[in-house]
């Protein structure tokens, strides 16, 4: 975040760089760039002549070439925003010698997602030597994903309980682009300075606080069998909104991750939080889980989740109700 900082505070004061290459497996950061510097270089007078966007599944790079090379038109630069570059990765060395001396008056934006450049190569050098700007955007890691909601949501100040974000990573996953439009719904709804609570996500994303994977997990943690009950029941009356195949991979990952803590030498709240790359705060639950399922107990109920999720995807078996699976799936732990 403190390079997208940079990059955008660069062209706030007046200091864009002639080429920008946006690349990397997370797209958001790399939409979030090229918005920008289509908002914000060109006044609107000056975008009608001087503002294009390309794809590059429409585009070769000799066409882009082509305009980038012209000068702009009763302002001081030309912006020219490819979006989709990754479809031109064929031809994108192509780029070198234009990269080497580009011209001072065109900004070229190129979105190249899902992929990377060679660094050791041409083009990358070129790029880099030249006064451009090379930003790769990398995907978090699920357990990341808490820490950049509360970091975002700070920048504009507000708060977000621990609950609250592993709530939203629960729902919506490692989507930061989903991610974001939920937390600017919360940001016009609720007033400056809030603290974001499993209320105000129940209420305004509608995302139950008490019946949820989250707490499904929580529930399972602690052996606790009248709540994970009520929260498989809750699920089979609402399939849709939770299906069988996410209670599944997010279980998966939770005793894999307890048979990983059973095999640490250094159970300390530190070490387990960097082993299992999960946020501190979480820490006791994998502790606690640790105590009422042993190694042994650990190991089959990951054979049992394997087992279940294959047969929610039908696979040699007859197609059975959700309620049915969870019914089955949680005897078979608990």
């Amino acid at each position: 975040m403190d390079e997208v900082k940079n990059i955008l505070e660069d062209i706030q004061k007046g200091r864009p760089s002639p080429i920008y290459f946006l690349m990397g497996e997370e797209p958001y950061y790399i939409d979030r760039i090229a918005e920008f510097i289509g908002d914000n270089i060109l006044s609107e007078a000056e975008k009608g002549f001087n503002h294009m966007v390309l794809y590059g599944g429409d585009v070769t790079v000799d066409e882009i070439l082509e305009n980038a090379k012209r000068f702009p038109m009763m302002a001081e630069y030309q912006v020219i925003i490819v979006r989709e570059a990754q479809h031109l990765s064929r031809t994108i060395e192509n780029l070198e010698p234009y990269a080497g001396n580009p011209m001072p008056s065109t900004i070229l934006v190129l979105c190249y997602k899902y992929k990377t450049i060679d660094k050791r190569k041409k083009l990358y050098k070129a790029l880099k030597g030249n006064g451009g700007v090379v930003f790769e955007s990398r995907k978090l890691y699920e357990n990341q994903v808490a820490d950049w909601i509360r970091r975002v949501l700070l920048g504009s100040g507000y708060k977000i309980s621990h609950k609250a974000a592993a709530l939203l990573v629960e729902y919506l996953g490692t989507d930061l682009s989903r991610i974001a439009n939920e937390l600017d719904k919360l940001k016009v709804i609720l007033p400056k300075g809030s603290e974001i609570d499993p209320g105000s996500i129940e209420q305004y994303i509608g995302i139950s606080k008490d019946y949820n994977n989250f707490e499904l997990k929580k529930a399972i943690a602690q052996h606790d069998i009248p709540k994970a009950s009520r929260i498989i029941r809750y699920f089979a009356e609402n399939p849709r909104e939770n299906p069988f195949v996410l209670t599944t991979s997010l279980l998966h990952t939770f005793f894999s991750q307890v048979l990983q803590y059973h095999g640490l030498e250094d159970h300390s709240p530190k070490h387990v939080a960097q082993a299992l790359r999960i946020n501190p705060y979480f820490v006791g639950e994998y502790q606690e889980a640790a105590r009422h399922y042993p190694m042994k107990r650990v190991s089959r109920i990951i054979e049992v989740l394997r087992e279940m999720d294959l047969k929610g995807k039908g696979v040699g078996t007859p197609a059975l109700s959700q309620a049915d699976l969870l019914k089955e799936l949680l005897h078979k732990i608990l």
